[in-house]
């Protein structure tokens, strides 16, 4: 029978096979084109840039989600129960107390970002705090509390410099391609074959590592409800809240491409369906409840 256990276990499973495939991806693709081109070097180029770029997002980035997302510090005179709620789950959870932040914004949402959990931030709307009651507001930010606890920063940024090395490899390998800087030297079929599946997997590449990307991103969600329900150890209040923000359809005022992963919905409003699916950060809000209530079924 299924319950928040299995859904847990399920999600960690997933998560680390499509990491797995990630990797076996970007070895392949690794091979082929330096065999396309003749010329490793420019590998490690690009892994060296890649890591570069994504390990000081990841340092700093509490300070740029922040700017980029308009939160501001949370006084607790102002907002105590919000206060009070993120206290008494994060001594529940046995993490440290993370910065607490609003953002002045109608569209219910919240994120959590920072490094690691002695370095986190949780954030929510204004909008939010508006329309969730005590139980539901518990069981967002469980949720929330959930992604630190669940080291979701760290397992972001290994897919972020995943996706940036194969992006800019698959760049570096057109770009040669394309001013001759690819290794013509070959007068068999087998090598001419090579090269014309090399230029493909360079054009489709950018794209499958950003389906699995955002693959990986959906499960880390249905991990962080089942996380936090079984944190506040009531599912109920949580798919309530999800279902109250899922019926709010106006985006965010300053909605980002770059940080709408980290929100707990959508920050752009509305949900996809069938192949739209695909290329969502999130889960329909629909599997999320139904994993959350029908697991008590």
């Amino acid at each position: 029978m299924e319950n928040l256990y299995t859904h847990q276990s399920a999600n960690v499973w997933k998560t680390w096979f499509l990491m797995t495939v990630f990797f076996v991806f970007i070895i392949a693709l690794g091979w082929l084109f330096s065999q396309a081109y003749g010329n490793s070097i420019i590998l490690y180029v690009a892994v060296g840039v890649s890591l570069v770029m994504n390990i000081a997002s990841y340092w700093w980035s509490d300070k740029v989600v922040i700017k980029m997302t308009g939160a501001h510090p949370a006084e607790k005179k102002e907002y105590f129960e919000l206060f009070t709620t993120v206290e008494n789950l994060t001594i529940t959870a046995g993490l440290p107390m993370p910065k607490v932040y609003v953002i002045n914004d109608p569209a219910p949402n919240a994120f959590a970002t920072g490094r690691n959990k002695n370095h986190a931030v949780v954030a929510v709307t204004t909008g939010l705090l508006s329309i969730l009651n005590r139980t539901e507001l518990e069981g967002v930010i469980a949720h929330e509390l959930s992604h630190i606890g669940n080291k979701d920063m760290l397992v972001s940024t290994v897919v972020v410099v995943l996706v940036g090395f194969i992006s800019i490899l698959a760049d570096l390998f057109l770009r040669m391609a394309h001013f001759g800087g690819i290794n013509n030297d070959r007068d068999s079929k087998a090598g001419g074959v090579l090269i014309i599946l090399a230029l493909i997997a360079a054009i489709l590449a950018p794209i499958s590592a950003t389906l699995i990307q955002l693959a990986i991103s959906r499960k880390r969600e249905f991990l962080a409800d089942s996380s936090g329900a079984l944190l506040t150890r009531y599912p109920d209040g949580l798919a309530s809240a999800l279902q109250k923000i899922g019926s709010y359809s106006r985006p965010m005022a300053r909605a980002n491409t770059a940080t709408a992963h980290l929100f707990i919905s959508n920050p752009f409003g509305g949900s996809g369906k069938f192949f739209l699916k695909l290329f969502m950060t999130h889960p329909p809000v629909e599997e999320r409840v139904r994993a959350l209530i029908g697991s008590k079924k």
